[in-house]
């Protein structure tokens, strides 16, 4: 059998086909895929999101689907509805995409809270509820979802309770002059980015890699003085000027959760602080709130973050 750190890192390269550059958002969807977490992935348009998370389901062996989120999206949209069967007189569930490993929710900031809040069930409890009956979601079950910048117009800010869900919000920048000029010399060789399939894309991993990989990531020790860092962490945000909102207990579970499974990815059986610096953004800058007025001040969560680790003690 191949060892699963092998597998995940084949992903990696295997995605890499189809995606130029953007290694650390890769990253920390592996990451996400190992601890069952779901991820926001944020960033302008054009900036191949939705071609990422195609590229990783091609990648695996998971079954996967695609919702496009618009602002008359109901939520029986994405859970499912009972039917009437002419033949049998009887209503028959039909399942929605939410019924599957992977679900793509492009641009989940375009749709009004209603359906936010039926996915918010499924991404929380693995679950959603119809018609009274409350049915489970396939295991694994992750969720991937895109959004543009909240300023963009016609977008909804997503609730902070379905933030909190998230286990990484990934940033997706725009790429340098090298990587741009690899972009454009693709498409002129006739790379389709809705065609994953012609970038020769396999799968190179499956629920047994990332079922192991788990197993694997649950053995890599943290010591007292990595649990109490990530506690100052997360108390220093919560007396922070700066924020309405610190991070959660959930956040600061998020935080060494996925330093443990970084850990793993690059080698070791133990967690680091650089590991907890590493994870720090996309684990955390989701799960603050900026107050009004450090908004104006060009304040960002990014760099707020970045504040409380240069302040909270490192341990030796």
């Amino acid at each position: 059998m191949t060892d699963p750190r092998d597998a995940l890192l084949a992903l990696r390269q295997e995605i890499a086909k189809a995606v130029v550059g953007q290694d650390t958002v890769v990253t920390g969807l592996v990451i996400a895929l190992i601890n069952r977490g779901h991820v926001l992935i944020e960033g302008v348009p054009g900036t191949a999101k939705t071609l990422l998370v195609r590229a990783t389901a091609a990648a695996l062996s998971l079954e996967s689907t695609r919702v496009q989120f618009t602002p008359d999206l109901m939520p029986s949209d994405i859970t499912g509805s009972s039917v009437f069967d002419s033949r049998t007189a009887e209503f028959r569930f039909h399942e929605g995409p939410l019924f599957t490993n992977l679900v793509l929710a492009d641009e989940i900031n375009r749709t009004p809270p209603k359906t936010q809040a039926a996915l918010l069930e499924a991404m929380a409890e693995r679950q959603v509820t119809t018609d009274g009956v409350t049915r489970p979601l396939p295991d694994p079950f992750v969720v991937a979802a895109t959004q543009n910048p909240i300023e963009y117009e016609g977008t909804y800010p997503l609730p902070e309770a379905q933030l909190d869900r998230f286990l990484l919000k990934l940033v997706v920048d725009l790429p340098s002059r090298d990587e741009e000029f690899n972009v454009l010399t693709r498409h002129l060789g006739g790379f389709d980015p809705s065609d994953v399939a012609a970038a020769g894309i396999t799968p190179v991993a499956g629920p047994a890699d990332i079922a192991a990989a788990r197993a694997a990531v649950s053995g890599v020790a943290v010591s007292p003085e990595i649990t109490a860092y990530v506690v100052d962490i997360a108390r220093a945000t919560r007396a922070t000027p700066a924020l309405r909102l610190g991070v959660s207990p959930r956040g600061a579970i998020a935080l060494i959760t996925t330093a443990r499974t970084w850990a793993w990815l690059v080698g070791r059986d133990y967690v680091t602080p650089d590991d907890i610096k590493a994870l720090a953004r996309p684990a955390l800058r989701h799960r603050v709130g900026l107050r009004p007025e450090a908004e104006l001040d060009g304040i960002t969560a990014d760099s707020v973050i970045d504040t409380v680790l240069a302040t909270v003690a490192v341990p030796r």
